[in-house]
């Protein structure tokens, strides 16, 4: 009775999935252990959204049922919030299901790396799946790609003509362009999201104003970004408290909301409208990078709202998790809090005697290291962020760990160094410091986006340098970057800076010929035209200084002396005495009258004796010595009263 009823379960045209649920309970209950019966319960389970029933149904079924529906259990445990292991599940099937299901629960472990492999490989031969649903999922995993900082895989950056043709990939393109920095670009692409999702005609008014709800949260991120907080504050309160489709989403778009008004008025409210548990928001959690956010946000008002000592304790649970140094975004927010925390958001000198101590506890904290650069450098004390930062990064250069060597020439550190180099001139040293990480990353194949960049700053560096063999590392720089990107202008451009000589044809395919870029220029225009002007207040300014060559040709022109100020005996026909402003008798000409005079002018003379120092008579020098040994003669009696 079992078998025939699934039989004729499987090839009925139910559409009342509730029913099917109904007839298969009843049939299980006659024989328990029927696998198509199971097999049956199971698809109505999922048709109806009840997946966490679904997958006890499986489970309570045992290996056997497991192994029948593997992708209807697969695709339970992802709808669970399961997505670990719906991704191993579907890793062993070989159908084209398999791959679309482990696809999407690795987008949602973020193992974005993994789905962007399967996406491209489900978009080579699309069987007989809608390109569509392909080109919208896989949009979504180079827009998270650049989100958590693997643009590198990301092969195409810019928005193709079929992504502007449906508001899905529209969003996705926006999302990629927000994650890369190009808000005006992202600006654009999310404006014409919400145009072509408010022009689809087979959609509910409800189900249109579900779609724009994340278009309107990421306006809002974009508009403060840019600064235009009014704007952003405006659309934040339009959207108000409205149904999303989950908590993340509302969750972000309250914070969105928040953070578009500005500083908040009440701080002790933001904290509690931004206090959230993880646990709540099952099953779709925010992304790594969105949780980081979130919790920074969440201490940030809980400084605001002086809570000190919390912060502290909250903060340093997770950071005393992480021994060594680390580039995870999430801990270095962290630990600026942390420090933000400890030095009771004061700033400058007054924080520094905080987080300088918090430096010795946490040698290796590269959030605080930064932060502490991030100080002095406020107070304009450039040498001591230098120093500081210089100590850090040799003691990650010295460590045995061989993963701190790559975290010593990340490219965030090595710029934060090269800029200290740049504001206080020091040219070599900045040279030296891109020689080095450039040296080091030449050695790794996989390159992200910021070691590229990078490594082109380094090349444009090291080819302004004289010494040869930082000319010959710039020529292999933009070789290695050539071979790897040939459309790359900018290494094409460097490598023929670094070396014109031996720069081939093929290599400067990219650029453009320089009779293209100046076909448009008319020459015999710009002779005819002169030598461009200064502006007219410039000229005006010009005018009223009398020119160096006129001053030096023209003769200086006497003054006239008033007459009342000359002597009586004064003679413009006669030379006038070149010594006048000596003293008399520093004069050539001065002739000393009496005894007393020419005395005190042979005293002048180097080797002279005074007259005065000669004795008058021979050995009257000694008897006056003697009288000096003796006491001289009679002493003369004081006046005083006699006895």
């Amino acid at each position: 009775m079992a078998a025939a009823l699934a039989s004729l379960l499987k090839k009925t045209h139910i559409e009342d999935h509730d029913e099917i649920l109904r007839s298969a309970e009843a049939a299980l209950k006659q024989s328990k252990g029927d696998l198509e019966t199971q097999h049956v319960k199971a698809v109505a389970l999922l048709n109806l959204d009840r997946y966490s029933d679904a997958v006890t149904a499986i489970e309570a079924g045992g290996d056997k049922l497991k192994e029948k529906v593997r992708l209807e259990y697969a695709y339970a445990l992802y709808k669970s919030g399961k997505s670990a292991e719906a991704a191993e599940i579907a890793a062993k099937g070989s159908q084209r299901g398999y791959s679309h299901v482990e696809a999407q629960a690795r987008y949602r472990t973020e193992d974005f790396q993994r789905a962007a492999e399967l996406y491209k490989q489900l978009s080579a031969n699309q069987a007989q799946d809608a390109e569509a649903d392909l080109r919208v999922n896989a949009s979504a995993v180079d827009a998270q790609l650049e989100w958590s900082g693997k643009g590198a895989m990301v092969q195409n950056k810019r928005a193709a003509r079929g992504d502007l043709e449906a508001f899905e990939t529209a969003y996705n393109a926006a999302c990629g362009s927000i994650a890369r920095g190009e808000l005006g670009q992202g600006e654009v692409l999310l404006k014409r999201a919400r145009d072509l999702c408010e022009s689809v005609e087979d959609m509910t008014e409800e189900d249109k104003e579900t779609e724009l709800l994340p278009i309107a949260v990421q306006q809002i991120y974009v508009l403060t970004r840019l600064g235009r907080h009014e704007e952003a504050n405006k659309l934040g309160q339009s959207i108000g408290e409205k149904t999303f489709p989950d908590q993340s989403s509302k969750l972000i778009a309250r914070v969105n909301s928040i953070a578009a008004a500005g500083v908040p008025s009440n701080p002790f409210l933001a904290q509690r409208l931004l206090a959230f548990d993880l646990e709540t928001l099952k099953p779709d959690y925010p992304f790594a990078y969105q949780t980081a956010a979130l919790e920074q946000n969440s201490s940030a008002t809980e400084l605001l709202a002086m809570k000190f000592g919390g912060v502290v304790d909250s903060t340093s649970k997770a950071l005393s998790k992480q021994d060594g140094a680390t580039l995870d975004r999430r801990l270095n927010g962290l630990s600026v809090v942390n420090a933000a925390a400890h030095a009771r958001n004061k700033v400058g000198k007054d924080a520094l005697k905080h987080f300088l101590p918090l430096l010795e506890k946490r040698p290796n904290d590269i959030g605080l290291i930064l932060t502490i650069v991030q100080s002095y450098v406020q107070i304009g004390n450039l040498t001591s962020a230098t120093v500081h930062l210089e100590k850090f990064l040799t003691k990650l250069e010295n460590s045995a760990n061989g993963s701190d060597l790559d975290m010593r020439f990340a490219p965030g550190l090595v710029g934060t160094l090269v800029s200290l180099y740049n504001s206080q001139s020091r040219r070599e040293p900045a040279r030296s410091a891109l020689g080095k990480a450039a040296t080091h990353w030449r050695t790794r194949s996989n390159h992200s986006r910021g070691v590229i960049h990078l490594l082109k700053a380094a090349g444009s560096s090291l080819t302004e340098s004289q010494d040869p063999s930082h000319q010959t590392l710039a020529r292999d720089i933009f070789q290695d970057l050539h071979d790897k990107e040939p459309s790359d202008r900018y290494a094409a451009a460097g490598l023929l800076a670094a070396s014109p000589a031996t720069a081939k044809s093929s290599d400067l395919s990219s650029l453009q010929p320089v009779d293209q870029l100046v076909k448009d220029i008319d020459v015999e225009a710009l002779e005819a035209a002169g030598i461009a002007q200064p502006p007219a207040s410039v000229i005006a300014a010009a005018t009223r200084k009398r020119p160096a060559e006129e001053q030096q040709t023209k003769p200086k022109k006497h003054k006239k002396l008033c007459k009342s100020k000359m002597p009586k005996d004064y003679d413009p026909n006669r030379t006038p005495d070149p010594e006048r402003w000596l003293p008399l008798r520093d004069r050539s000409s001065y002739k000393p009258k009496g005894k007393k005079g020419k005395a005190k002018q042979a005293m002048m003379a180097q080797g002279a004796v005074s007259e005065d120092s000669r004795p008058a008579t021979p050995g009257a020098d000694v008897v006056k010595s003697k009288q000096q040994q003796q006491g001289g003669g009679k002493k003369k009696k004081g006046k005083g009263n006699k006895w």
